[in-house]
């Protein structure tokens, strides 16, 4: 059974400010959820946001509050080997808090998997690759110091896919500050934008025109996400590929905006779909549907990170790869050992569970009173 269901709140500072059109984060709140089963085995999960309330509906504090005070009530006792009957009890009593859920069920799937001596990625399917690409992100907002850190990302050959948060500043600055990036590193490495719904269509229409003629490769969320709509004239106007991300925060919405035409790439993040079941389901609307599958992070720490992985690796598509870099931005770790990037890939962790095991030393220095 389900014996106890403690979260914790750490304070990271990352290792440079990571400017987005909605804030610019200088410390990264982890929420991590900690299983502890009747038999002994335990499991971990992460509820982890961007930039809390800037971003989305739920916060560090928020998210916190309604597992110790709601959610965690209703699971004490349960069977914990009937994952799907705990968390349908969850979200039938429970509305929203998708980040929350997807906590949660990541470490009682992880708990499971323990239990059963398998991967995780064992119980969502199996596993078709054990490396995943991924990308950097290059929010630092200076074009000089973005350049030189693509550039020594690729001399590590560490990333070679690389993603510019933009929508802060007047579109034209924008513009111009990308096309410098993509000029600078030409065919070496793949530049992508991420608006964050910080455009107006008529501005969107107007810069993805330049920064398709640049060479861009993918346009992400470039007009607010109920602008579905808009999304599709987009989508339909332009060959550089329009992904959404805020827009899918489940299933339904995957389904809504796959029948509309208006993305050609789905971004799957775990937290934003409710859980590693839902995520899966938005990836299987979009694959029957024709849309492209990006693997998206909320900049989780090594326990999320190494749970989007393993679902990602069950993707018998996954064209623009992953973003999984969310350990790389932070400054302390909490596993044990840390997740393994190398070749421009993510090695998704092999072993029992998610694969990784927790600091209890370090996490106990980062965590919050």
């Amino acid at each position: 059974m389900i014996h106890s269901i403690e979260t914790i709140l750490a304070d990271v500072p990352t290792i440079r400010p990571h400017q987005l059109s909605v804030t610019t984060m200088r410390t990264q709140t982890l929420v991590l959820v900690r299983v502890r089963c009747g038999d002994g085995v335990e499991g971990w999960g992460e509820a982890t946001t961007i930039g809390g309330l800037n971003y989305g509906e739920e916060s560090p504090e928020s998210i916190k509050a309604n597992i110790d005070t709601h959610i965690a009530p209703l699971l004490i006792g349960k069977d914990a080997t009937r994952v799907a009957a705990a968390m349908a009890v969850v979200r039938k009593a429970i509305q929203g808090n998708r980040f929350a859920k997807c906590a949660i069920e990541t470490a009682l799937l992880d708990a499971q998997a323990r239990r059963l001596g398998i991967p995780l990625s064992e119980l969502l399917g199996g596993r078709v690759r054990n490396a995943l690409p991924v990308a950097w992100t290059l929010a630092s907002g200076d074009t000089t110091k973005d350049i030189a850190e693509a550039e020594l990302m690729l001399e590590l050959r560490r990333h070679r896919i690389f993603k510019l948060k933009i929508g802060a500043r007047a579109v034209h600055d924008d513009v111009a500050h990308v096309l410098a990036i993509k000029q600078a590193l030409g065919n070496k490495a793949s530049v992508r934008v991420d608006v964050n719904q910080a455009w107006t269509e008529l501005q969107a229409m107007e810069a993805i025109a330049a920064l398709q003629d640049g060479g861009v490769d993918l346009i992400e969320q470039p007009i607010a996400a109920h602008n579905q709509a808009g999304m599709a004239r987009l989508a339909r106007h332009f060959t550089v590929p329009i992904m959404a991300d805020e827009a899918l925060q489940g299933p339904l919405d995957a389904y809504r905006y796959a029948t509309a035409g208006a993305a050609d790439v789905f971004a799957v993040k775990i937290t934003q779909s409710a859980g590693l079941t839902p995520a899966a389901q938005v990836a299987t609307v979009a694959q029957l549907s024709g849309v492209a599958l990006y693997g998206g992070t909320m900049l989780e720490g090594g326990i999320g990170t190494a749970a989007s992985s393993h679902l990602f690796a069950t993707f018998p598509e996954l064209a623009f790869g992953t973003e999984l870099f969310g350990p790389l931005l932070l400054t302390e770790e909490v596993l044990q050992e840390p997740l393994v990037y190398q070749d421009f890939m993510l090695q998704v962790p092999g072993g029992h569970g998610l694969g990784v095991t927790v600091d209890m030393e370090k996490l106990g220095r980062l965590r919050r009173q």
